[in-house]
């Protein structure tokens, strides 16, 4: 492993021999270079959420949500080591020609691991959903791949944004998330602190907001007694981008940059996304900062750069730039496309068969577009592979293929001059004359993202509600009453009302933002090449009539944990073309001790399907008679498993203490209940997971001791 102690020393001497106002130079994102040092200029800011982004070609991953869709952290690390290789190839061929330019480096500013607490967040899709401990498993996965096992850092990786944060949009550079700490330490801090604790991500990023009338990029509670203190962060704290002028511009907190400067560098916020770093100079002349605050922070910084072996010769040096985009690469975004989907509904029509089908109408808005592959923080893929173009080459000649837009994806006709609803009928002629539709709905980064970062015209990048635009349903409801069997493919990044594709499509999959493969992985599984296999990592609500207010950062009514009302579609839900099914748990372990070594079973599982196919073993846990256990069973393991028709197998799973374990008003983890049921299948234990899956996961009791 890569060591850390050599490095800071290293820096030491290096940020010894700088004056103030260079070592304060070195704070700012576009760090300038210090030619008398050697030390050449560094642009701190790049992305690499679901593929090296911004910075020309790449491999163009599923978004973020979709990979977690996918619930496997083999996959996930898999991922996180292809966009690294891919972005240390684009740094070496940059850093060759002297560019040292924006998303040129080797900070990479992912991966985003705030809960997903209600569909109305634009940046939703960034996230890995709305569970701590899915969110937890995949992005130490996400941050081992980015970072590498080698003797330097292959990149490094940010977890972000730290740590209430998830919308509203509009409010963000204002707002103030007010959390409970049994909120904070059950559901919003988990993730950060798997990243900390096991991944040893290097960086941390804070958010806009305040969180309990804290800044979250000078929160003495957060960054200071949580994160420095309690877990032991060693490496450096980036602000959000300009988050830092929102101290005196929006909270108020302070008067003005050389103000907000000070207060951020004093808490222990090493770089500044923004401009406001410029005021440090004068934050020193006024004594509000101490000369070895700032040298403290430089010298953080060039620790990542000597981790990251940035002044001298390193194992990566030789990773060529054809590498972008090499055919391994698109293999992996395929595979990660095709378990990414989540197959919610299916009366029988699929797999189709070539055999049945003569003539196939592909209709919608995201039919052909490419914007519903790419979600946002994305790379320039190669080759874009749109449903269309997917079933296209598929097909070949064997299949006549029609296309019709059918409506524009949220103006009320697609020809500025034309009248409303001025593709419908197109969609319809295509309708009648196929036998079998595939209808392409949803959305878009211009309709879910990030405030002032696409063209959200409506809610700063968040949604109002979970309905489709008008002119989709118009078009939704227009292809239903030809009566012609409908699979209908839902490009988003979160949870739309999809009741009425419920009730009358013949199949329905969330294909979310697929990556740039996404055609091809979506006619791969509409036709049975591979069994579906995705899992949501959020809820699927019927409406948002039952949801706490957007502001309200308390966790009562939200997500599964503490769902009161049945919803659309489950969390951990999605079907299968096999039939894997649990049929038995038993502990491998005492379950005595559980709370304090936590628990290892084995799950036993038969395919009583027909086919080879893919899952994901969950296990659950209800703490019963706890009064501080949320209401509902909990996650507390899952494992992506394969089996062929027939075959039985067993796994292991380790179920950690803290499932045992509840959270009081203090933040503390505490045992408060000695009876636990345990659940395992390939969905939740809650009445709608079973209804859907027509299947229920075993369960087992357990006690531990006194």
């Amino acid at each position: 492993m890569r060591d850390r102690k050599k490095a800071e020393k290293l820096a030491q001497e290096l940020v010894a021999q700088m004056t103030d106002e260079e070592m304060a130079s070195q704070l700012r994102f576009d760090a300038p270079a210090i030619e008398r040092l050697g030390i050449p200029a560094y642009n701190w800011w790049n992305e690499g959420l679901h593929g090296t982004a911004r910075a020309g070609t790449a491999t163009v991953f599923p978004q973020a949500i979709g990979l977690a869709a996918a619930w496997d952290t083999q996959l996930m690390e898999q991922t996180g080591d292809v966009i690294a290789q891919e972005t240390r190839a684009k740094y070496n061929a940059a850093v060759k020609h002297g560019d040292r330019d924006i998303y040129k480096g080797l900070t990479l500013w992912s991966p985003n691991v705030n809960i997903f607490r209600d569909p109305r967040w634009g940046r939703g899709h960034e996230t890995y959903g709305e569970d701590p401990v899915l969110t937890a498993r995949l992005a130490v996965s996400m941050v081992r791949g980015l970072q590498g096992d080698g003797e330097y850092l292959k990149t490094a990786a940010c977890a972000k944004h730290f740590a209430v944060h998830s919308g509203p949009e509009a409010l963000r550079h204002s707002f103030n998330a007010k959390a409970s700490k049994k909120d904070m330490y059950e559901t919003y801090l988990p993730a950060f602190e798997a990243c900390v604790r096991e991944a040893q991500v290097e960086a941390v990023m804070g958010a806009y907001n305040r969180t309990n009338d804290e800044p979250c990029c000078a929160s003495k509670e957060l960054m200071g007694e949580i994160l420095r203190g309690k877990w032991g962060f060693q490496g450096h704290y980036v602000s959000d981008c300009w988050a830092v002028r929102d101290f005196h511009d929006h909270h108020g907190v302070t008067k003005n940059g050389v103000e907000s400067s000070a207060m951020a560098l004093n808490a222990g916020c090493d770089l500044n996304c923004g401009c406001t770093y410029l005021c440090l100079k004068e934050a020193l002349n006024r004594r509000l900062v101490k000369k070895e605050t700032l040298r403290a922070s430089a010298v953080r910084l060039f620790t990542a750069r000597f981790l990251l072996g940035m002044f001298t010769e390193t194992e990566y040096d030789s990773i060529p730039y054809s590498c972008v985009a090499s055919p391994e690469h698109l293999a992996l975004a395929q595979r990660a496309a095709e378990e990414s989907m989540v197959l919610l509904k299916n009366n029988g029509l699929l797999p189709l068969k070539k055999e049945d089908i003569r003539t196939i109408g592909v209709i919608g808005p995201n039919a052909d577009s490419r914007s519903s592959l790419d979600g946002n923080y994305h790379g320039t893929a190669s080759r874009y592979v749109t449903a269309l173009e997917g079933m296209q080459d598929y097909l070949g000649d064997d299949v006549r293929v029609l296309y019709a837009k059918g409506c524009h994806l949220y103006r009320k006709n697609e020809e500025l001059l034309g009248q409303e609803n001025d593709r419908i009928s197109e969609a319809l002629a295509t309708a009648e004359c196929s036998d079998v539709i595939l209808l392409c709905l949803g959305l878009d980064e211009t309709l879910e993202g990030e405030e002032g970062d696409t063209g959200n015209a409506y809610s700063s990048g968040d949604k109002q509600d979970l309905s489709l635009p008008k002119s989709q349903r118009t078009l939704m409801e227009a292809v239903l009453k030809t009566g012609k069997p409908v699979i209908a493919c839902i490009f988003a990044g979160s949870a739309l009302d999809l009741s009425l594709l419920q009730e009358q499509a013949a199949a329905v999959i969330q294909a979310w933002y697929p990556g740039a493969q996404g055609g091809k992985a979506l006619a791969r599984v509409l036709f049975g090449e591979v069994s579906p296999c995705g899992k949501l990592p959020v809820t699927f609500y019927k409406s948002l009539d039952t949801l706490p207010d957007f502001e309200d950062y308390s966790m009562e009514g939200r997500t599964y944990r503490y769902l009161k009302e049945e919803p659309l579609y489950p969390f951990g839900y999605g079907l299968s073309y096999g039939d894997i099914r649990v049929n038995g748990v038993q502990a491998d372990s005492s379950c005595m001790d559980a709370a304090e070594n936590g628990l290892k079973i084995k799950v036993s599982f038969k395919n009583e399907g027909s086919r080879r196919t893919k899952d994901v073993i969950q296990a659950y846990i209800r703490s019963e008679g706890s009064v501080l256990a949320p209401p509902n069973p909990v996650l507390c393991a899952f494992a992506k498993v394969e089996a062929e028709s027939g075959e039985e197998k067993t796994i292991e799973l380790d179920i950690p203490k803290e499932a045992f374990m509840a959270v009081n008003e203090d933040g503390e983890r505490i045992v408060d209940a000695r009876a636990f049921t345990l659940y395992a299948g390939t969905c939740g234990p809650d009445a709608r997971s079973r209804e859907l899956a027509g299947k229920a996961p075993v369960r087992m009791e357990i006690k531990i001791k006194e």
